[in-house]
């Protein structure tokens, strides 16, 4: 985290672990230099919990646009339990987020 706080989200996509669908979230900010490590068949996400937040990614590849998929931020499936208090401000691509039985999921 370079700047700032929020709340870094990580889904379990693969379907043949015990894991599957279940979430981890943990704060990552300027002040407590944790990092969180998602590893493949995961999906992440996060919410900014302070003013503004720069967050920097470590990646096992090149960034592939084609290849982004879009998880909705609240299906109810998975529960994730949000550190909100109020609406969250979302991208477009973030409000066209597919509900957990349609997601692509991984063995």
């Amino acid at each position: 985290m370079a700047r700032g706080r929020i709340f870094d989200v990580a889904i379990d996509l693969r379907k043949s672990r015990p894991t599957f669908g279940r979430w981890v979230g943990h704060e990552l900010s300027e002040d407590n230099h944790r990092q969180l490590w998602i590893p493949p068949g995961f999906a992440h996400g996060f919410l900014v919990l302070s003013e503004i937040a720069d967050v920097l990614y470590k990646t096992t590849d090149y960034y592939a646009p084609e290849h982004e998929r879009c998880l909705i931020w609240n299906a109810p499936e998975v529960g994730i339990d949000w550190p909100l208090d109020r609406e969250p401000v979302l991208s477009a691509k973030d409000q066209s987020g597919l509900s957990f039985a349609e997601a692509e999921v991984f063995a």
